[in-house]
């Protein structure tokens, strides 16, 4: 028995925090996990930037509700539920995934959480610690196999722990960090590579 576990952003939609330093006029609101290891600082730091700017979930949700998924993710994602049970595990949060899922036919998710203070965003509440590690070994201590890939620094431990791990979409740097995790750049091939483990 398998479990395939996705990451969602830069995997299957674009990422969130880029399209809204864009729709913003906000530079600094580009760094991702692409760029900062440490998920807890990097997200500290992006509360900072919305306080300054005055700009909370609301501004967030309206660019949100303009992103698309990336071409044939959804698609991707219907090929790969035909063979088994696909989770997302994810470090974005409730308020945002919502309307994400939608247009990429409700899959299984786990993420995390905003703390909201009217339209202000004052802090974060984690599903657990590592949490993409945490879910995939609980997933293996129910009795299943993962495959998992993702594009991002916080994927590494996920994919790592797996019984196969795929970059995908990934940054050269971190290509050249882990040469020893295949990487990928469509999903015809990152779907092939899955289920040549299955």
């Amino acid at each position: 028995m398998h479990i395939v576990c996705l990451d969602l952003e830069g995997v299957l939609v674009p990422e969130i925090w880029i399209a809204f330093s864009e729709a913003s006029g906000i530079p600094e609101l580009k760094r991702t996990t692409r760029d900062e290891p440490d998920y807890a600082k990097l997200m500290n730091f992006r509360i900072k930037i919305l306080k300054e700017h005055g700009l909370g979930l609301k501004e967030i949700q309206e660019t949100i509700r303009k992103i698309e998924p990336m071409e044939g993710a959804k698609e991707f994602l219907d090929e790969l539920r035909k063979l088994g049970q696909v989770v997302i595990i994810s470090d974005t949060f409730t308020q945002f995934a919502a309307p994400l899922m939608e247009k990429l036919g409700y899959p299984t998710i786990f993420c995390n959480e905003l703390v909201i203070d009217g339209n202000e965003v004052v802090g974060f509440k984690m599903r657990c610690e590592q949490s993409k590690l945490t879910t995939v070994k609980a997933l293996q201590s129910m009795g299943y196999e993962t495959i998992a890939s993702g594009d991002s620094f916080n994927d590494l431990a996920m994919i790592k722990a797996s019984k196969a791990g795929f970059l995908f979409k990934t940054t050269e740097q971190i290509k050249k960090d882990y040469p020893e995790y295949p990487a990928y750049e469509t999903y015809g091939e990152l779907l092939a590579a899955i289920k040549s483990v299955i």
